[in-house]
């Protein structure tokens, strides 16, 4: 094996022309190797685990069996060719399954990752082919039934996920949006209606996606009437667009819920209702208020911004009328006003779908478009990282009081004595 890859080297050298599909055909080489090199250890390490287990005769009941008949799996440095070794493990009910290289599996779980992201980018089943031919090195598995197989796999797991139980989850934080994308075989473009949830050890997870209206108050109660119904307690604070019908349909379902409505959306309302010559100077100043470091600090810069652009009446009341949702977040720990200012979890995932070019063709159907957005989200959250101050979350979800970012003492009543921050935590 190394001197497949000692050979693919330097004929890349020999010919500088060649030198990209050397290195590419080297990558693949490599990585056929490697996971020659890592199933040999995979079952080294199954038969050392069981070399004490013996038979009458004192001999081993779990010994290696030669090598499974070779296939061809595809990876993302390409399609690579692989025997499996096998095991004989005589134990009754006791079977050889390997990790890295499950049976029948014909492509790496990251390829099919990858997938979604380019029907919804605008790829048809048609262009698979060609469009993973020039990246992996082949299209073989990748044709249009195979996708729409795909497609519908993961329609399925959709449903059941829309059904899973979740009395044993709570979610602390939401974000909520509506993304629109194309529909190939439709007039109306779908949205996508997304909630994001901070579990109490602070990481980021997917807890609704949906078809609707982003602006339906009815289209968004459907959703979260369904999430209270199959366990979800109220979360303490919901981030997101003001236009949304979220709002409504929140205040119905989930009353105790307070609300933060998104400082990217907002300064882009306000900057549609000013002419551009102002907006670089507008932009500043609204920075000023969601930057602050303090509540009095943000309503001074809530002033100074009403009286610089008075003459822009319906840009600063979008700012004035609505200073309780919009500086909500100051009543939370200061570690977490980065991320509860605005949607990014949502807005940076679908970056993607907003950037494409007008010449995107979108999903084929609604079924099929909603099954793309959940596996762009599914595999998306494998990558998000915890909220900073993660360890802050239980407390807020307890109760405590934070004022300008800060964690306020709690007088016990009682007894009269004060359990203070130091040591992070409140009194029950």
């Amino acid at each position: 094996m190394l001197k497949l890859v000692h050979d693919a080297a330097a004929d890349a050298v020999d010919d500088p022309e060649a030198m990209m599909v050397g290195l590419d055909e080297l990558c693949r080489v490599a990585a056929q190797e490697m996971l020659a090199v890592a199933l040999l250890a995979e079952r080294r390490a199954y038969l050392d685990a069981h070399a004490d287990v013996l038979d009458e005769g004192g001999r081993r009941v779990v010994v290696g069996n030669g090598y499974a008949r070779e296939r061809s799996v595809m990876t993302g440095a390409g399609m690579v060719d692989v025997k499996a070794p096998r095991v004989e493990d005589q134990r009754e009910g006791e079977r050889f399954s390997s990790a890295l290289l499950p049976a029948y599996m014909r492509r790496s779980p990251k390829v099919t990752e990858v997938l979604p992201l380019l029907y919804l980018r605008g790829l048809s089943t048609g262009d698979f082919g060609p469009a993973l031919e020039g990246f992996f090195g082949s299209k073989a598995g990748l044709s249009a039934s195979t996708i729409c197989r795909l497609t519908e796999a993961w329609q399925a797991e959709l449903e059941e996920w829309k059904s899973r139980d979740l009395s044993d989850v709570d979610y602390v934080y939401w974000w909520a949006d509506g993304v629109h994308f194309n529909i190939r075989l439709e007039e109306d473009r779908l949205c996508c209606l997304v909630i994001v949830g901070v579990r109490p050890d602070g990481t980021k997870e997917l807890v609704a996606v949906a078809d609707g209206y982003r602006e339906s108050t009815d289209s968004w109660a459907d959703v979260l009437r369904l999430l209270r119904d199959r366990g979800v307690a109220a979360p303490v604070l919901a981030v997101g667009d003001g236009a949304l019908g979220f709002w409504g349909a929140l205040r119905d379902v989930f009353p105790s819920t307070r609300e933060q409505r998104c400082w990217v959306h907002r300064t882009a309302n306000c900057l549609d209702a000013m002419p551009k010559r102002v907006h670089p100077e507008a932009k500043a100043a609204i920075a000023d208020i969601y930057g602050a470091e303090t509540r009095a600090d943000a309503l001074v810069a809530v002033q100074s911004f009403a009286d610089r652009f008075a003459e822009f009446p319906k840009a600063t009341a979008k700012i004035t009328g609505e200073l309780d949702t919009l500086l909500a977040f100051f009543d939370f720990p200061a570690e977490h006003w980065v991320h509860l200012r605005s949607t990014n979890p949502i807005e940076s995932t679908f970056a993607t779908v907003r950037l494409r070019t007008k010449v995107t063709k979108g999903a084929g159907s609604r079924e099929a478009g909603m099954a793309m957005a959940f596996k762009l989200l599914d595999a998306a959250q494998a990558r998000w990282r915890r909220i900073n101050g993660h360890e802050l979350v239980p407390l807020v979800r307890a109760g405590a009081t934070f004022i300008d970012g800060k964690l306020q003492e709690r007088k016990e009543a009682q007894t009269g004595t004060t359990d203070t921050n130091k040591t992070g935590s409140i009194a029950a």
